[in-house]
């Protein structure tokens, strides 16, 4: 009887030494609130993959211009493993400075397009591993959560969950009308690329604990339409308690103007004549047309500030109705790479004097027109600066407005190779995502250790509001009274603000 009992407590022991842990991370089978799904490993099966994972229903037929829907349960495990379609957008092709590794795929691209990817080395379900949640940029008309320059492997590596979105995008995502603002509960049409944004955060809170990740701790960030979808998140009383750290990669609205956003009523209008233009009676019209017809219609749709989805943002930050979270915000020495042939001297001159009145001659000094030639780098030089004192203004309405710290920088690398644009407009992320092995570009040891540096500071702020660590050159916090930057080039350091003065006016007139 000793004997058995004996033999009984081995087995027992046993049993229980070599039974699998609970809470096992298993890419297989990874169970959600609305189903199971299956992902794949990266080629050394430490980081856990999942491609165009549902958090809304299709936004197509009777669901298109209408907020996100919940997505429907499924039987069996959905294989979430090869990349989603893309939002509806012209056909991706490369131009200027941005080459194939900045567009999304060619295809597929559909209406049926509200899916995220998730890329995770977390062990257990336990983890708690901080979250990054990823707004791709396109200036609202295009773009991609699978551009292959924020493929998330490499972050994860560094001890985040990262996801990548889509949200509907040009006529799909921002056209409002009356009709549309009628029979929405929430009285007010367009921003539903925004409201699929809010739609991915509800999601992830609700089921990111499944892939290691902290609900409790997440950092949404973007760049370009990224940016501003963030600056939107921060003042949108929709999104509170979603998110709780923010990163503005030269993107943000904080001019008492609407500059990019137009009112609702101005929206609607905008909508109506479009119907009237098309000889269109109804909604239901509108909704009949195939997607591609509706893509060739021209014009520009974007954000809507409705109060309802997206109220003023210098205001709600005056009023400090914002989401109070660390900020960390900047923009690219030739963040204005994109704007058109420059002016002659004399239209320099003469728009200098419609825009600001009797304050252009204060204007002309900090941005002199001698010539033509200096008439083109005034000009690219105030193209920089609509994206550099808008990230400037955020970090200082952040410090003066909330108890959030905001840190601000300025990156000013020049990726070496052609077509040489300089530190032009989306050159950073690649930099900041730990994605240049995936750039044809001739990078440099200069370039790796930027990388490493960048997505160290991208990595830490989300771990704990903090871009400091261990190894990396201090990053002050932003002082409005001494403000400094870190500057991200072929040294990171810490220097002073740079353009003070032109910044210093720009506030005046803003």
């Amino acid at each position: 009887m000793n004997r058995l009992i004996a033999l009984l407590l081995v087995a027992f022991f046993f049993a229980c030494t070599t039974a699998p842990k609970t809470g096992i991370l298993n890419v297989n089978s990874v169970q959600l609130k609305t189903g199971k799904l299956s992902g794949k490993t990266s080629d050394d099966q430490l980081v856990k993959i999942f491609m165009g994972v549902p958090f809304a229903a299709p936004p197509v037929g009777d669901l298109r211009w209408k907020a996100p829907q919940p997505v429907a349960s499924w039987e069996g495990v959905r294989a979430c493993v090869t990349p989603p379609p893309s939002a509806m957008q012209a056909p991706p092709k490369p131009f200027m400075c941005w080459s194939k590794e900045f567009m999304a795929p060619e295809n597929p691209l559909s209406e049926d397009c509200l899916y995220l990817n998730v890329w995770t080395a977390a062990k257990t379900v336990q983890d708690k591993l901080p979250v990054m949640v990823w707004i791709h940029g396109g200036a609202f008309t295009g773009g991609s959560g699978t551009v292959p320059l924020y493929d998330g492997e490499a972050m994860s590596r560094k001890g985040v969950v990262f996801v990548t979105i889509n949200y509907r995008l040009g006529i799909f995502g921002f056209l409002a009308h009356p009709g549309l603002s009628a029979e929405s509960d929430l009285k007010t049409s367009g921003n539903y690329g925004i409201l699929d944004q809010i739609a991915a955060l509800k999601w992830v809170k609700e089921n990111i604990a499944a892939f290691g990740g902290d609900p409790n701790n997440v950092t949404i960030a973007g760049q370009s339409a990224g940016a501003f979808s963030v600056n939107m998140l921060v003042v949108s009383p929709m999104s509170k308690g979603l998110f709780h750290k923010a990163i503005a990669q030269s993107g943000g609205m904080f001019g008492k103007e609407l500059s990019l956003g137009k009112t609702l009523k101005a929206a609607e209008e905008s909508g109506t004549q479009l119907t009237e233009k098309m000889k269109i009676t109804s909604i239901a019209e509108l909704r009949a047309i195939p997607a591609d017809s509706l893509l060739k219609i021209p014009g520009r749709f974007g954000l809507v500030i409705d109060d309802v989805v997206i109220p003023p943002v210098y205001k709600t930050f005056a009023e400090g109705k914002h989401h109070d979270v660390p900020v960390i915000s900047g923009w690219n020495a030739d963040d204005g790479v994109s704007f058109g042939p420059p002016p002659t001297a004399k239209q320099f001159k003469a728009n200098a004097k419609s825009q600001f009145g009797d304050k252009a001659d204060t204007f002309l000094k900090l941005f002199p027109v001698g010539n033509d030639e200096e008439a083109g780098r005034s000009q690219k030089l105030v193209t920089q600066l609509f994206f550099g004192w808008n990230n400037y203004a955020w970090a200082r309405m952040q410090s003066s407005h909330g108890t959030g710290k905001a840190y601000l920088y300025y990156f000013k690398r020049v990726p070496p190779g052609e077509p040489n644009y300089g530190a032009f407009h989306s050159a950073e992320f690649g930099y900041a995502l730990h994605t240049m092995k995936l750039w044809n570009r001739p990078f440099t040891e200069v370039d790796f250790k930027l990388e490493e540096a960048m997505s160290s500071y991208w990595v830490n702020f989300a771990r704990t509001g903090n871009p400091n660590g261990e190894g990396l050159p201090v990053w002050p916090v932003f002082n409005d009274s001494r403000p400094e930057v870190i500057e991200l080039g072929d040294e990171v350091k810490a220097g002073p603000l740079p353009y003070q003065e032109q910044l210093n006016f720009l506030n005046e007139v803003n």
